[in-house]
């Protein structure tokens, strides 16, 4: 039951733009560690954070030193209260540059860190945003979740590598999956419960089971319904998944309407079919390139044409007229 409200709680933040879902340090912390090497001379953009309390900027300019790190740059959307959650009631927001430690006393000083005002709100799809943008080599942020789709198109389209936050149902949009097809992008390390919780407003329910305060006051909302979304390789995409089980077409059903058998757990996917074959959306967080061949995402219709004369009104995923969860349609390159 906890997941369900979790689950509702994140889509309602999406149709009501309520947005407010900051990352924790520890979070940032586990996944970014996986990704050293590839911030050495590099500028990281932080295009959707408070500056002065984002915890991005605190790990980026903490660690800028170990990274190696070019320049940091941080915004957000028309903050200019020192509270993590303002109200947005300004029309300017400030921008800060940070380009390492000066005094040598391993701490970003506030006169080391250049505050710059901007002309206009902040927003990421401004003008001025996007000539930040244009400077950057990294994006790593929890972008809002109402804009997902809108704000992973500027990054493919300014051609930027990124790592960033979104719900776990991102991977279904269009836009989205046809990108992790096409291996322009792929999951992170950490999905899941491998995001421990959000930081929310004081006005934002605690919804789910393991819902918190933690020492320092701030609410926690644990969704377990999140993963990180990047093009920066990780030694995990890498791994090959051990498949144990064979093929029998009792146990593996083909759908209805689409040509390809049913997967239920990605553990079970069979060693020795060599079709296609559904699995759970989840099985992206086990995907190795290597190993397996994206060919289509299916539910009430396919994820990469979206629906047609041909399935309007059906699901791609029935058997036997019931319709199962969504599924990502791979098939074994190693066969």
């Amino acid at each position: 039951m906890a997941r369900k409200v979790e689950h509702s709680m994140l889509t309602s933040a999406k149709t009501s733009k309520n947005d407010e879902f900051y990352t924790q340090l520890s979070d940032i912390e586990r996944e970014l560690k996986h990704y050293k090497k590839h911030f050495k001379d590099k500028v990281v953009f932080c295009s959707c954070d408070d500056p002065r309390v984002s915890n991005f900027f605190h790990f980026f300019s903490y660690n800028f030193e170990k990274l190696g790190l070019k320049k940091l740059i941080t915004t957000c959307y028309k903050n200019q209260c020192m509270d993590l959650f303002s109200q947005h009631d300004t029309e300017r927001a400030i921008y800060l540059e940070y380009e390492g430690d000066k005094n040598e006393n391993n701490v970003p000083d506030t006169e080391e860190i250049g505050i710059k005002h901007l002309k206009g709100d902040g927003d990421f799809r401004s003008k001025e945003s996007i000539e930040l943008l244009k400077q950057a080599d990294i994006v790593v942020t929890n972008p809002p979740f109402s804009l997902f789709r809108e704000y992973v198109a500027q990054l493919i389209e300014y051609d930027k590598k990124f790592l960033i936050i979104g719900n776990i149902n991102a991977i279904s949009y269009r836009e989205i999956f046809k990108i992790i097809k096409e291996d322009n992008a792929w999951l992170g390390v950490n999905m899941g419960r491998g995001i421990s919780g959000f930081i929310v407003p004081k006005h934002y329910k605690l919804y789910g089971s393991e819902a918190r305060v933690d020492d320092n006051g701030n609410r926690i909302v644990a969704t377990n319904n999140c993963l990180w979304l990047t093009n920066l390789d990780n030694a995990k995409r890498h791994e090959e998944l051990i498949l144990y089980k064979n093929y029998t077409p009792e146990e593996y059903p083909t759908y209805d309407n689409y040509d390809a058998i049913n997967v239920d757990k990605t553990k079970d996917i069979p060693m020795d079919y060599k079709g296609a074959m559904g699995v759970p959306i989840t099985f992206l967080d086990k995907y190795n390139p290597e190993q397996f061949e994206i060919i289509d995402g299916i539910g009430r219709y396919s994820m990469l044409t979206g629906p047609t004369e041909k399935t309007q009104g059906t699901y791609l995923t029935m058997i036997n007229g019931k319709p199962k969860y969504a599924r990502i349609i791979i098939r074994n390159k190693k066969l």
